[in-house]
């Protein structure tokens, strides 16, 4: 049975590989019969709570194997998923939950004070995730079949920060998901049921779930995970499951090229490695493919991608700083700021077009009209193409800031900082940072009269924004330097020595 929508992937698989490994953690290892039992329990599960098709079903859950068996048995439901990062705090939970009109959350137990506080807050239902017991509550429910779906109903929101600081929910079909999981699979990962993937990347981004996740289980590969990346942990995994895939960001490459006892780790199983979310030193790439000795492939994507839309692809020649050729069935091109398509070599904004695109952003009509102006996904990233039709990045969004390989956007920091009664004004922005890519600063103007301390500015918005995005560093100015309009001229403010 070969599977025309997520729905029926993990069932597909497990009808030809059932008792190969599909998920595993540490000793927990879960074949693709396991998963499919599940994910049909989880599917019982739903049913029984009262979720119909097409309702939102929020899933708040780490690099778990629940990760896998919640997000298929949503699908095989007929429901759609709202993937939510475990580090989100109350209030950003909130909004998820309140935006997508979630009726019901599935949630790790570890995260249940936000979790709960937020879904009380939402008005939405909530059931908690706990390995034993959930497996025992799964065992009390009758499994259900993939629910009909086609191919352009919608399988996801996948909430993305704008540049207004209010996130956005780009709604991904079944369609976009499947067929860049299965590009993913074929065409650059050439995974097969041998193959062990590690799984480091998040599942609740695009990435993690396309390149990790569903790539493996449409290659019927085994997907090792570890809930949170360090490089020695990740390191003894590739070595103790004989990994033949990574998939990562700049910084997780770097830590694991730089950690001290690397060379003690047998990491000679490692075939194929995938690297994105921000441009990466043309000394890195080379130094981890001889210290590790295998390949490594740059690529470019977005959420409203589903998320790949190039690659260097393997078998071609793969070019240093270059995001690659658009996968096979996507187009790639520059426009200048009259939706022109300019000459091979000039800069503009890279738009995107092909099965990967999304239908659009959640409940947000003029903003889905001008992302998708023309019938082509507007990037907002700056780009150029070259006379061999390979793509580089010139500039990412011009406010965003990436952190790690996680996105911050300055708007949304800096409206928690606002909230502050010692902040008259405040403008984040990035700081070079040697092991993470940038830091999140923020430099403030006090409100007359007011002495706020810079540690008490930090603490507010780490207990108020998920931990990757507070300011790390925050400093004093009389004024911020602003144009004609009144608007801040981020350009000119001026960094401290970090």
């Amino acid at each position: 049975m070969v599977a025309s929508t997520l729905a029926s992937l993990v069932a597909g698989v497990a009808a030809r590989h059932p008792d190969r490994p599909a998920v595993k953690l540490d000793d927990r290892v879960l074949d693709f019969a396991g998963l499919d039992d599940r994910a049909a329990r989880v599917a019982g599960l739903l049913a029984a709570a009262g979720i119909e098709p097409g309702a939102r079903v929020a899933v708040m859950v780490p690099n778990v194997p629940e990760f896998l068996v919640l997000y298929h048995g949503v699908l095989r439901a007929g429901a759609v998923v709202v993937p939510m990062n475990v580090m989100l705090k109350r209030r950003e939970a909130t909004f998820y939950l309140a935006d997508s009109g979630a009726e019901l959350m599935l949630y790790w137990h570890r995260c249940a004070a936000e979790a709960t506080a937020a879904a009380a807050d939402a008005g939405c239902p909530a059931i908690e995730v706990e390995p034993e017991a959930f497996d025992a509550l799964l065992g009390d429910q009758g499994p259900r079949g993939p629910h009909p779906v086609e191919p352009a109903d919608t399988a996801e929101i996948l909430y993305t920060s704008g540049t207004t600081g209010r996130p956005k929910g780009a709604t991904l079909s079944h369609g976009n998901l499947l067929e860049n999981a299965r590009i993913s699979a074929e065409e650059i990962l050439m995974l097969d049921p041998e193959s062990v993937v590690l799984g480091v990347l998040p599942l609740f981004h695009a990435s993690g779930q396309t390149l990790s996740m569903n790539a493996a289980i449409s290659g019927g590969a085994c997907l090792t995970m570890l809930p949170r990346f360090d490089p020695g942990g990740a390191l003894r995994i590739i070595e103790r499951d004989r990994v033949t895939h990574l998939q990562g960001v700049p910084t997780m490459y770097i830590a694991l090229l730089n950690h001290p006892e690397r060379e003690k780790f047998d990491v000679s199983s490692l075939r194929n490695c995938v690297i994105g979310a921000a441009s990466t030193p043309a000394e890195v790439l080379r130094e981890f493919g001889e210290a590790f000795d295998c390949e490594l492939f740059e690529g470019y994507g977005l959420s409203e991608a589903s998320p790949l839309a190039s690659f260097n692809h393997p078998g071609r020649p793969s070019k240093i700083g270059s995001i690659g050729t658009p996968l096979r069935g996507v187009e790639m091109k520059i426009f200048d700021e009259h939706d022109r398509e300019v000459p091979r070599g000039e800069t503009g904004e890279i738009v995107v077009r092909g099965h990967n695109v999304m239908k659009g952003y959640w409940g947000l009509p003029e903003e889905t009209a001008a992302a998708l102006r023309g019938g082509w996904l507007h990037t907002g990233d700056m780009g150029r193409v070259d006379g061999d039709g390979y793509f580089f990045i010139v500039d990412r969004k011009k406010e965003m800031i990436i952190r790690g390989g996680y996105n911050v956007y300055p708007r949304e920091v800096e409206e928690v900082l606002y909230e502050h009664p010692g902040v008259r004004e405040a403008a984040v922005v990035g700081l070079p940072d040697a092991r993470l890519g940038e830091e999140v600063g923020a430099a403030v103007v006090p409100t007359p009269g007011s002495e706020p301390d810079p540690a008490e500015l930090v603490d507010f918005v780490r207990t108020r924004l998920a931990a990757y995005k507070y300011p790390r560093h925050v400093w004093f100015v009389h004024e911020l330097p602003k144009g004609p309009s009144g608007k801040i001229l981020k350009r000119e403010i001026a960094l401290p020595a970090v």
